[in-house]
């Protein structure tokens, strides 16, 4: 019996019901339909279709020729078709015939893709506990140039969080993804929380794999399972490309990058002396983040592992030994060291950011790590005048041929005040003078009053 005959029915049951002497609970229980049915049949306000789907069309469907004989075939052959593909397909088969379907067709896909698409995938809230897990990535600030004395600073951030408490560090980093970079920033962020979670997770590493170097002894996923292991966290990792399983850190990104952009935006400029200062307004959006949570923060600080005394070497080793011309050759890029050290295998220690080398264990240099840059350049040099301005004070001669000579020269002052003479002297006389204000800026570390005078 079609539906609107038995809501007919069960009306004329309720009201002989009512005539009967039966109540309105009564009558309706009859009936098989609720008392409050019976209250709005006896005021009148009963609606039979309330609630029903309208089964009939208002107007003529300018789809019905094409929906089911085209269109939705092809749809299932190629379920990522658009919208607007269909519609030039129908601008193109039938010219005029179908002017004005793009919305009828946006919703009609829409609806297809609904019922008969495949399911898009399902991301669940996750529940944190307090000290259960840490994440880690590297993040970049896209649209924003940050300079270091006029010059462009390559740079990321690593950034490190608690899954519960939304604990945050950061950190700048020089040269790129590497794992000795993972391993630095995470030990720091650990050290600067006071504890290691349970768990830690972090992307698939391939980035951070690069440029291992010296590093050949060992399985890549060795490195960071041993780290871990140091700190008795337990190793995970996300998928390759699924960056939303890394979403307790990916989503954070975003607020730390505005939150630094903002400060930048506040302070009126770009440009920094100093990466010491930089890491500073860093720290500040940092503080400002973590002070939204104190409360939580505090609470996950309890259920923190505790901290082991030594730390996992965050750097990689390699030798070499000092040259005739006083250098070293690293990783393409040449380095000048103390002139005394001639002669003898070093061993270094390859930081993000720096390189510290040793003589026997003992520490006899420090010097900034340089990375090539540029296209096509594949070497690159790091030249102190302070390693040779002794060596060139005893052959000052050997400056004018010196295939480092704009290197030797600290900055643009010098080398303006070297052209000038040059004009002024004969090149051996300038070429005296010129050492001899190297090698007395390099003795007295007096380097910009000596350009001065």
């Amino acid at each position: 019996m079609p539906g609107k005959l038995i809501e007919t029915y069960q009306v004329r049951v309720y009201m002989n019901a009512r005539e009967l002497g039966l109540t309105q609970a009564e009558a309706a229980y009859v009936a098989q339909f609720s008392e409050r049915s019976g209250q709005r049949i006896e005021s009148g306000d009963y609606q039979p279709n309330r609630g029903k789907v309208r089964a009939w069309r208002t107007s003529a469907d300018p789809l019905a020729e094409v929906w089911e004989s085209e269109l939705e075939p092809m749809l299932r052959a190629q379920p990522k078709l658009k919208p607007m593909t269909l519609f030039e397909y129908l601008q193109t088969k039938y010219p005029g015939k179908y002017p004005q379907v793009l919305r009828t067709l946006q919703r009609r896909v829409a609806t297809w893709k609904a019922l008969h698409g495949s399911a898009p995938e399902v991301m669940f809230e996750l529940r944190h506990e307090p000290g259960r897990l840490g994440f880690s990535d590297f993040t970049e600030l896209k649209g924003i140039e940050i300079t270091l004395n006029g010059q462009p600073f390559e740079h990321l951030i690593y950034h490190y969080r608690l899954g519960y408490s939304g604990w945050q560090y950061a950190q700048i980093i020089q040269g790129g993804e590497s794992f000795i970079a993972l391993s630095e920033g995470l030990q720091n962020a650990l050290f600067a929380c006071g504890g290691a979670p349970k768990q830690h997770r972090t992307d698939s590493l391939s980035a951070a794999y690069r440029n291992l170097g010296g590093v050949r002894n060992k399985p890549l996923t060795r490195l960071y399972d041993d780290l871990c292991h140091h700190y008795r966290m337990q190793p995970t990792r996300n998928n390759t490309s699924i960056a939303h399983e890394n979403g307790s850190i990916e989503s954070p990104h975003g607020h730390l990058k505005n939150r630094i952009e903002q400060a930048l935006l506040l302070r009126g400029s770009y440009e920094f002396s100093s990466i010491a200062e930089y890491q500073a307004l860093i720290n500040q959006a940092v503080d400002r983040l973590n002070a939204q949570h104190t409360e939580k923060i505090e609470a996950e600080k309890a259920y923190l592992q505790p901290l082991p005394q030594g730390r996992v070497a965050d750097y990689e080793i390699l030798t070499a030994r000092v040259s005739c011309h006083s250098t070293i050759d690293v990783r393409c890029v040449l380095y000048t060291v103390p002139a005394r050290l001639i002669g003898r295998q070093l061993e270094l220690h390859l930081y993000h950011d720096r390189i510290v080398e040793y003589l026997h264990r003992q520490q006899v240099v420090e010097l900034p790590r340089i990375r090539t840059s540029g296209t096509g350049k594949r070497r690159a040099r790091c030249i102190n005048y302070r390693h040779v301005a002794e060596g060139l004070r005893r052959k000052p001669r050997a400056f004018l041929y010196c295939t480092w000579q704009q290197d030797l020269l600290p900055n643009e002052q010098w080398q303006h005040l070297w052209q000038q003479m040059k004009t002024q002297f004969d090149l051996d006389t300038a070429a005296v003078l010129m050492v001899e204000s190297l090698y007395i800026a390099a003795a007295d570390d007096k380097e910009s009053q000596v350009a001065e005078y």
